[in-house]
């Protein structure tokens, strides 16, 4: 926003309002004495939860001079800005940071700090509440319309969250390559068939974004706007989680078929394999690979991607394999029916995997496409662990916000080994 010097300090020149806020900055020693810190939270959260918005520092909001930054301060001032909407903000707000010079009254040019928040998926709570801005102001929102932005990002599920415009994506953002594959030849438009299939969605203000299960699935990069879209995977040598022990590690990300392949990838390349003769050799390995694929699959394909800074987790030890899956159990499912019920919370991601091939590189897996909604997928995780393990896998949900899943490795034989 406001991207030429020109473009910015007209608008400068006309005050503040809903998408502009200025701040002039002082300095104690080499760390910032103002804005202070809450009051700069509070600004930046009540931007993100109202409008694409751009805050200016080096700027007085009152006379609307340009007071500057010393040039050795800016990265002191950027690193405030960032620890205060990492750690200041709940859930984090995402901010795009451009250092500019802009002249003042006398026609001297001076480093600012222009900070762009977009119009955010989430709420966000700063340290003295939930703002909004209203004009050049910020309010705290009053219950009854903190209820109703609640229920427009889809944190009360009255909204699919997957179905939701992406704010700052674009159509070009998705790969055509990636987005074919769920479309038919059509004469009209892309961006009408994109609309139609829901990988494209449109704002309030009628612009037309990327859709969260767009991004998800479309995007080469859905990291870049989900940032905790991936799956960290870990493989511990022994039975501890401990970092000191730690074999192999991978961040993957990616459309979320592909980091369905890679996790099959990382668990293929890190479980032991056994072997027993009896009398001919038999491999026995750590874990059912059909297993483990339906576990990951359900990982990425059920998880609540509205939960900020929270990220699929696949752990590898010596005797089990975890998955933590972020997000409470959908609908009315509980533990102990999650085996017999077939409930989903991403129609449309779900949806959009029953179209994708299994690819090559996930391995032997029983199934031509990534999902099949068969409701079959728990069962195969635990009557094929229980088959080659002699322990059936155990779901246990953490604090209402995560499920953890536990499959055991298969023990050692008793056989002589090979």
């Amino acid at each position: 926003m406001f991207d030429s010097s020109e473009t910015l300090l007209n608008r400068i020149r006309l005050g503040e309002d809903t998408s502009l806020e200025l701040k002039a900055v002082r300095f104690k020693g080499a760390r910032v004495s103002s804005p202070k810190r809450d009051d700069l939270a509070n600004e930046l959260a009540a931007m993100a939860n109202t409008h694409d918005s751009v805050l200016v520092l080096g700027v007085d909001d009152k006379t609307r001079e340009i007071t500057g930054i010393p040039l050795a301060k800016l990265e002191a001032l950027e690193r405030y800005v960032f620890e205060i909407c990492n750690e200041s903000i709940r859930p984090p707000v995402q901010f795009r940071a451009f250092r500019m010079e802009l002249p003042d009254s006398t026609g001297t040019r001076k480093p600012v700090l222009k900070v762009e928040v977009p119009r955010s998926l989430f709420v966000h709570e700063s340290p003295n509440g939930y703002f909004c801005r209203q004009g050049s102001s910020k309010r705290k929102m009053p219950p009854d319309f903190l209820a109703r932005l609640f229920q427009q990002r889809s944190q009360a599920r009255l909204i699919r969250f997957e179905e939701q415009p992406v704010p700052q994506s674009n159509p070009s953002d998705l790969s055509e390559t990636l987005w074919k594959r769920f479309t038919t030849r059509s004469e009209e438009p892309a961006d009408i068939t994109l609309e139609k299939r829901g990988l494209l969605s449109r704002e309030e203000s009628g612009a037309l974004r990327a859709s969260v299960a767009g991004i998800l699935l479309c995007c080469e990069r859905p990291e870049r706007f989900l940032p905790s879209a991936f799956i960290q995977a870990v493989r511990y040598r022994g039975a501890t989680q401990d970092s000191n022990y730690q074999l192999d590690a991978r961040e993957i990300t990616g459309p979320l078929d592909e980091q369905i392949a890679c996790a099959m990838a990382f668990y293929r390349r890190n479980q032991s394999v056994r072997a027993m003769k009896v009398p001919h050799r038999i491999d026995l390995p750590q874990f059912s690979e059909r297993a483990v694929f339906e576990a990951i699959v359900n990982a990425v394909a059920h998880r609540d991607y509205s939960i900020a800074g929270s990220k699929i987790r696949l752990f590898m030890f010596d005797d089990r394999l975890e998955l933590y899956s972020p997000g409470a159990l959908p609908n009315t499912v509980t533990i102990e029916s999650i085996a017999l019920r077939q409930a989903t919370r991403n129609e449309l991601v779900t949806s959009l995997l029953m179209e994708v091939p299994v690819a090559q590189t996930a391995g032997s897996v029983g199934r031509g496409c990534y999902m099949e909604k068969r409701g079959d997928g728990v069962p195969i995780i635990m009557n094929q662990s229980l088959e080659l393990s002699g322990r059936k896998p155990f779901y246990r949900l953490i604090d209402d916000s995560e499920l953890l899943l536990t499959i055991y490795a298969a023990a050692e034989p008793n056989n002589n080994d090979a």
